[in-house]
């Protein structure tokens, strides 16, 4: 059976262990040294690594891993990752070695131009999609769109309620503030923040998310809902026209948000 265990890296990234008895494989791992002290810890070995996007703080560490286990690195295949060896794309299937674990590919382009994310379907759903979704936000449009992006979030959004949902970082509880204040009456919203911050309180992680739960309080899943719509025009001071408007105007609120 495969336990998946969040490894802290950085100030607030975290790497995902699927862990299937001594063998594991890791999402993500933007640096190897936190990897190879768990794996040492835990008398494990790697089997493979899986990589959603290129940026470093998710591959800086996928080199030094390789140099000490040959594995076998799966990858975007429109993006530079190191030592890649198999390249997907939207509509892809892949087996993990070692790993009790098929996953599909969908391309999630926005954050990245060629980002992806890994998931899986039946009785226990889950989603590896790096920093395009976050738990209660979604991540910032580097080289993309906000079409493209608002897009990738609609693919996401339309997997079962039930997916659990693995992203890159720590983000939940700055994430949710934001939610607040862009539906202040949302009861969903505010129950959330409370039930988080319990957990944070004990250092313990917000994540795994779900796909119901971002229904429920995700404001970029939710900005073609009327009174995200009509938050989305008060902030800008001017009408929405579409859904992509009222998304790409919660974005740039969420960068200026403090």
């Amino acid at each position: 059976m495969t336990t998946i265990i969040p490894i802290p890296a950085f100030r607030d990234n975290y790497i995902w262990a699927l862990c299937n008895g001594a063998d594991v494989a890791v999402v993500d791992p933007g640096d190897a040294a936190p990897v190879l002290a768990w794996l040492d810890a835990n008398d494990a070995r790697l089997s493979a690594i899986i990589a959603t996007h290129h940026h470093g703080d998710h591959v800086g560490g996928v080199a030094a891993l390789c140099d000490k286990y040959d594995v076998p690195v799966f990858g975007p295949a429109r993006e530079s990752i190191p030592r890649r060896t198999h390249a997907l794309a939207d509509g892809d299937r892949i087996d993990v070695p070692g790993i009790d674990v098929a996953f599909g590919l969908l391309d999630i382009p926005g954050h990245t131009a060629g980002h992806i994310a890994y998931y899986t379907s039946g009785d226990d759903p889950l989603l590896f999609c790096g920093d395009t979704l976050f738990a209660a936000g979604c991540g910032r449009i580097f080289e993309g769109t906000p079409s493209q992006m608002w897009a990738s979030l609609a693919k996401l959004a339309a997997l079962p309620a039930a997916t659990r949902v693995y992203c890159g970082h720590e983000y939940t509880l700055a994430n949710l503030a934001f939610a607040e204040a862009v539906e202040p009456d949302n009861e969903d919203v505010r129950a959330r923040i409370a039930r988080e911050r319990v957990k944070r309180d004990r250092d313990a992680p917000t994540l795994p998310s779900t796909i119901g739960d971002e229904h429920a309080t995700n404001p970029f899943l939710r900005a073609g809902l009327p009174n995200v719509m009509a938050s989305a025009a008060a902030h800008a001071r001017r009408p929405m026209d579409n859904v992509v408007d009222s998304f790409a105007t919660l974005r740039q609120w969420k960068n200026d948000f403090r």
